[in-house]
């Protein structure tokens, strides 16, 4: 698919000679420029979502059961 975007013109000069020093074409060059950046922000906005999921629910631990995760640790001597 083509596509028309603008950009500044050191950030397009600074493109221009990375995708010739990597040898790769331009339409290589950002293709791969905006799949990396989808990837890195792909996971945006599920810790919001898990947050507003749970933000009812309560988060302590039920006390007996923290006794008894408490009970079955070994002994240490400091």
């Amino acid at each position: 698919m083509k596509t028309a975007i603008s950009i500044p013109d050191p950030l397009f000069k600074a493109a221009e000679q990375t995708s010739r020093r990597l040898g790769m074409s331009r339409s290589q060059f950002y293709s791969k420029a905006v799949e990396a950046f989808v990837r890195v922000n792909r996971a945006t906005g599920v810790k919001e979502a898990l947050d507003s999921a749970y933000a009812g629910e309560d988060s302590s631990l039920d006390p007996l059961l923290m006794a008894m995760q408490v009970a079955s640790l070994e002994r240490e001597d400091w």
